[in-house]
């Protein structure tokens, strides 16, 4: 379990730390369900009697809400991005994998930088690259010449297809799909001729991709998603989509070939664009 005194983690997410410095926190939990060594937030100056009431062993609040509470207090003019930055310094969620398994499959030619970990059943096709420090989960597929740069996070069951490209630090969770054909087809007196998917996906730097996401290869130019995009799960980019950096899109969200979306956008779920 990790555990860090309320001096480190005020410096860790740019708090002033009011009350005992070295009192010891090992969880994030909610306003109401917090206990004794856990951290929380407050936001709203409307639920002063949730604050008071709550028995967390410290709150990340504003500073109008001080006067208002005795406890260990961490202050800052964003709570809720407090909260995050906590929940990152005590995140135990484990690495998609944790060293080479035996049953991973990888061609000679792949280039693995230092300290990849790749999962049972994974395979790495031809010429791929993955960067420092990227870990590949169980049962994933990385096609023949992609490139996913360092420290990323690849989960179980991901396929990532020929020469996609991902940036640095980038999230994929399990199901996900990378670098599928998009929906190319001429008609041609009654059926439908299949136009090949020429293209890739270029994917920039600290990207995440939820669960179950499609995000289609270009069919002559690329699909590109810039950096700092976040795409929530059972979401569908087609072909030729270009997402602006820092826009956010939440689940089942579905994008038509070729829309350009530009950048700090917020699109809802279930909308079709």
């Amino acid at each position: 379990m990790l555990q860090i005194t309320l001096a480190e983690l005020a410096d860790k997410i740019g708090a002033t730390c009011h009350g005992d410095g070295t009192f010891v926190v090992n969880r994030v939990a909610s306003l109401s369900q917090a206990q004794a060594n856990e951290v929380t937030f407050f936001s709203d100056i409307k639920y002063l009697d949730a604050l008071n009431a709550s028995k967390a062993g410290a709150v990340i609040l504003p500073e109008q809400a001080l006067a208002a509470y005795s406890g260990n207090a961490l202050v800052m003019a964003n709570p809720y991005l407090g909260f995050a930055l906590a929940a990152q310094a005590l995140d135990t969620t484990p690495v998609p994998a944790s060293n080479i398994a035996p049953s991973a499959v990888i061609d000679p030619s792949a280039k693995l930088g230092e300290g990849v970990c790749v999962g049972a059943n994974a395979v790495i096709e031809a010429d791929a690259i993955i960067g420092d420090g990227t870990a590949i989960g169980a049962g994933s597929f990385i096609g023949k010449g992609a490139k996913i740069g360092p420290n990323g996070r690849i989960w179980a069951n991901v396929s990532i297809y020929h020469r996609v490209e991902i940036g640095a630090e980038c999230v994929i969770q399990s199901g996900a799909v990378i670098g599928a054909d998009g929906f190319g087809n001429a008609p041609d007196r009654g059926r439908w001729v299949k136009i090949p998917q020429l293209g890739t996906v270029i994917i920039g730097d600290r990207v995440r991709i939820g669960a179950n996401t499609c995000v289609d290869r270009g069919a002559l130019d690329n699909t590109i998603i810039a950096d700092g995009v976040v795409i929530d799960n059972l979401c569908q980019i087609a072909h030729n989509c270009e997402i602006g950096e820092n826009t956010a899109i939440a689940g089942a969200a579905t994008f038509a070939g070729s829309l350009k979306i530009g950048k700090n956008c917020m699109v809802g779920g279930a909308a079709v664009v």
